[in-house]
């Protein structure tokens, strides 16, 4: 049996799996807060007894960078290693993967009922696909041909310099260059991106904060939601926050077709994440696709390019899974 999970801040996903029922049926399956648990050695003990199950192989996608067998995640007091959780469960082999590498892993079994397409394009067999992921943060990933099978390759692709392309965008950057040290795409294009953008154009005077949205945000843990609900809320418009999602779906946009432009992803683009299934409407929006194909003379490859947004939630579970059952 294959113990997999999905290591992340805020909760973790754990489940499982059997070569004989495959990863779309998992034997046993858990959600845990993770700030709950003083370290994953302790969340993992809890969920083994729950059921006695005694698993052979363990992989886990964790929201951080891997080296040398080891991780930690932002916000998390956890420090992950492969051989320390070998050892401490009695596994034949433990591997932490990057999360989005673990989205990557799921990407080539994804179907019909997994993604949303944006971009029909036409794919390339065996062309590298990517994999480009708004959350909290904003990860991204990609997957090469080996000429037997795509294998996904971890990137931190996200914390590269934010290079605006219009007026409004080159303003923001200026605004945010005197609040942090670096200015990411993850600044501008995440769940702690969205939030910035709101302040640049509610500061700059673009348009009014009105007072119910005002009371909404000074009660709110996370800003984010209440931001995305308004802009998409057509019964009570909200101009500052139609504006705030619209730049950041240009950004995306953007940013995407710089991922897809340096890997050549002619096998197709993957937006993940938790924010892209909650604003399909606004990537709908001529905006994103403009922006994904504004590049000089390269537009017509791009525009040839296919685009989803994976509607899975548990895709980095998923590709966790099939990442120990294939190896």
């Amino acid at each position: 049996m294959l113990l997999a999970g999905d290591i992340g801040g805020t909760k973790t996903s754990l489940a499982i799996f059997s070569p004989e029922r495959g990863p779309r049926a998992p034997l046993a399956e858990a959600i845990f807060p993770s700030t709950a648990y003083p370290s994953l050695e302790a969340l993992l003990r809890e969920f083994l007894a729950s059921g006695h199950w005694h698993p052979r192989q363990a992989v886990f996608g964790v929201a951080g960078p891997v080296v040398a067998g080891q991780a930690s995640i932002t916000n998390l007091p956890w420090v992950m290693e492969e051989a320390q959780l070998q050892a401490a469960f009695g596994l034949a082999s433990v591997r932490l993967l990057n999360d989005l590498a673990a989205i990557a892993q799921a990407v080539p079994w994804l179907g019909p009922d997994d993604l949303h397409t944006l971009n029909q394009g036409q794919i390339e067999p065996g062309g590298a696909m990517a994999v480009i992921a708004p959350g909290t943060g904003l990860g991204e990933s990609f997957l090469t041909w080996d000429g037997t099978r795509y294998r996904a390759q971890s990137s931190e692709g996200g914390h590269t310099d934010f290079a605006p392309v219009i007026p409004l965008e080159v303003e923001l950057l200026r605004y945010l260059m005197d609040r942090y040290d670096h200015v990411s795409y993850e600044r501008v294009c995440s769940g702690i991106g969205l939030p910035n953008i709101y302040a640049f154009l509610k500061d700059s005077g673009y348009a009014p904060e009105p007072d119910w949205l005002a009371a909404q945000l000074a009660g709110a843990d996370d800003p984010t939601p209440v931001i995305v609900q308004a802009a998409l809320d057509s019964a009570r418009p909200c101009e500052l926050c139609t504006a705030t999602l619209g730049t950041f779906v240009s950004i995306l946009g953007t940013e995407a077709g710089n991922w897809a432009l340096k890997i050549m992803a002619t096998g197709g683009v993957y937006l993940g994440g938790g924010i892209p299934p909650r604003i399909l409407p606004a990537l709908h929006d001529e905006r994103f696709m403009q922006a994904f194909q504004s590049k000089g003379r390269m537009a017509p490859l791009l525009a040839r390019i296919p685009v989803h947004v994976i509607l899975n939630p548990q895709v980095a579970l998923l590709g966790a899974a099939y990442y120990g059952l294939e190896e």
